[in-house]
């Protein structure tokens, strides 16, 4: 099976294109964004590609918060203690020159680690300049960024997914599925493609316009993106021993590489009518007898009867050479098959929408990812803030500081033993009185304490509504003003109708905090599954990016709306219990604040689904309220 000739590829016949197009030049084709969680069907991409790349091509995995001394290059510092000389350590990007970087939980990883690898690509060069240590050297190579985020915001940083051509998906797919396309190519064509890749002439100049077309169709504002797509479509055609660009090469690129960066649904225009410009327009006035036939010049009379003379007969054609093709090459400048490449691009690029993109296209969302990854973890600190709270074994970076006393400390009962040892293997001392080793690096441990963050879940259905909406705005103004002595955020979650929405993201404005409270109107069913579901989605981003959520419930426990937002007291019933256990599987802090003017009982249930601290304040003013969250807050 050739790369032209299949139009529309199922999911994984497309990923494995994908895998062969990377092996033949990851350097040139930037690199590859998988999404997809740790499973046998990413670990079968995994095994295809290493199976389809060069037996001399480095590939090496680096973990998500890699030092910079281990990734660059520097001094190594255990080696120059050890020979009393500077040793330099060469890093991980010099290792993998014109071979693979395989980068795990790439949605997590920081963005300055993002930027020093993305410079590195752009420039192709490794330059380190500190700590009196000078590299400079060559370094190419293509990234394979495993993306496992679990929402649409947790993505690859888009400095590394902007440079990478190929995205792929994974999600979704079944192990059974992977078994096709398992032998399309062998490691020997592509190595043979990747040499044929290397003799091509740079003269795709329609290809490119082409895709440069699309791309403007789609929505992509990268410049890389059809850049990209003309070096993916020159791979194709090596992949099927060709030296020249076709036009199925390029709808392959377009499907590859354009259509998952789509952020928008192509619009297609008809073409003109060029039947229309050929011919003038009529013209509607009768011509006049005398004047039409004064005009008529003698010459062009002809007597009736009379035949027009024959036109001189045309020379026949030569006969082409004996050696030349049968088929004539089109006309390359001929602007309606410049316009046909385009419109057969466009519709390959539409066809292989991903379904995600398409339904959120066709909802008028923003497609995933568009407004960036990487976010996800980017709060987190490192090990340098905070207070002291004593040592542990570790290598001094930009996240950990060396304890100069405990790392001493740690070396001087081992030193008669490497005297020795020094002394058995014929080495002299010379001038060190201490040796030290890298398993003598201590490192200081530091405590910073968990932000908090307050997630109100505020009940906003039926006629006590405001009266519930007062009091958590009045919890909230006195949460803010502790804000600046405990560093606590506050949000914002109402569910009224038949669904819950989040009104204000955790923040510690109190000018935001008003003004959501303010324009939230009252009234409707109780979806309280569907508030808790919310509530329990925004602690988990919270936990995610390192602080400490706390779920303060406000209800009168009485749902009237299942999920589904069907009306139904049965079923929204269990949906809340059901939505409360996820959130006591979760290992949530929560508070649950009964706000019925009576005592009931569906309430207190949902309060010991949810392990929550339950309270019953039928009538609760803000200090009271306030005072209650502080005392359920994670310590």
């Amino acid at each position: 099976m050739s790369a032209a000739e299949a139009p529309d590829l199922a999911p994984w016949l497309r990923a494995a294109m994908a895998a062969a197009v990377f092996a033949c030049d990851p350097p040139g084709t930037g690199g590859v964004v998988l999404r997809a969680r740790a499973g046998p069907v990413r670990e079968r991409w995994l095994a295809l590609l290493t199976g389809l790349l060069p037996t001399d091509c480095p590939l090496r995995r680096i973990p998500p918060r890699i030092a910079d001394d281990r990734l660059l290059g520097g001094l190594d510092l255990a080696a120059t203690l050890r020979s009393g000389r500077p040793v330099v350590e060469r890093g991980v990007l010099a290792d993998v020159d014109s071979g693979v970087l395989l980068v795990p939980m790439a949605e997590r990883i920081e963005r300055g680690l993002a930027a020093r690898l993305a410079a590195t690509m752009d420039t192709g060069r490794l330059v380190v300049q500190r700590e009196g240590v000078q590299i400079d050297t060559p370094v190419r190579f293509g990234i394979v960024a495993l993306d496992e985020g679990d929402d649409a915001d947790e993505r690859a940083p888009a400095a590394l997914a902007d440079r990478a051509a190929l995205w792929v998906d994974l999600d979704g797919l079944r192990h059974d599925a992977t078994d096709a396309a398992a032998a399309l190519w062998t490691r020997d064509d592509v190595v043979a493609a990747a040499r044929r890749v290397a003799g091509m002439r740079d003269d795709d100049t329609r290809a490119l316009e082409a895709l440069c077309t699309a791309a403007a169709a789609l929505g992509i504002a990268s410049l890389r993106a059809p850049l990209l797509a003309l070096r993916v479509a020159r791979i194709a055609a090596a992949l099927d021993g060709r030296e020249q660009v076709a036009d199925d090469d390029v709808t392959l690129a377009a499907q590859l590489v354009l259509a998952p960066r789509a952020t928008r649904m192509p619009v297609t225009e008809p073409p003109p009518d060029e039947s229309a410009d050929d011919e003038p327009p009529p013209d509607d006035t009768p011509p006049d007898d005398d004047t039409a036939a004064d005009d008529t010049p003698p010459e062009s009379a002809e007597a009736p009867g009379d035949t027009p003379p024959e036109p001189p007969p045309e020379p026949p054609p030569e006969p082409p050479p004996e050696d030349a093709d049968d088929t004539t090459p089109p006309d390359l400048d001929d602007p309606a098959l410049q316009r046909e490449l385009e419109e057969r691009v466009l519709e390959a690029a539409a066809a292989a929408l991903p379904p995600a993109l398409l339904a959120a296209l066709g909802a008028g969302r923003p497609p995933p990812g568009a407004g960036g990854g990487g976010r996800a973890g980017g709060t987190q600190q490192g090990g340098r803030r905070g207070r002291p709270a004593g040592t542990r074994r570790g290598t001094p970076d930009r996240n950990a500081r060396l304890n100069v006393v405990e790392t001493l400390r740690a070396a001087a009962p081992w030193q008669p033993l490497r005297r020795r040892q020094r002394a058995a293997a014929g080495e002299s001392a010379g001038e060190r009185r201490v040796e030290v080793r890298v398993e003598d690096f201590r490192v200081t441990r530091y405590r910073q304490p968990a932000e908090t963050v307050t997630i109100f879940v505020v009940d906003a259905s039926g006629s006590s509504a405001l009266n519930r909406l007062a009091e958590a705005k009045g919890a909230i103004e006195l949460l803010l003003a502790d804000c600046y002595v405990r560093r606590d955020q506050v949000a914002l979650v109402a569910f009224r109708g038949t669904d819950a929405e989040l009104l204000l993201p955790p923040t510690r404005s109190l000018v935001r905090a008003k003004r959501s409270l303010a324009g939230l109107p009252g009234g409707g069913g109780t979806p309280l599954a569907a508030g808790i579901d919310a509530a329990a989605k925004l602690a988990d981003d919270v936990r995610r990016r390192g602080a400490t959520p706390l779920v303060v419930v406000l209800t009168d426990g009485q749902a009237n709306i299942a999920r589904d937002g069907r009306p139904g007291r049965r079923q929204a019933g269990e949906d809340a219990l059901d939505a409360a256990r996820r959130v006591a599987i979760a290992g949530h802090a929560a508070l649950l604040i009964d706000t019925s003017p009576r005592r009931r009982g569906e309430a207190r249930a949902v309060a010991d689904a949810m392990r929550a601290r339950f309270l019953q304040l039928p009538r609760a003013d803000a200090g009271t309220l306030s005072r209650a969250v502080q005392a359920a807050a994670p310590v």
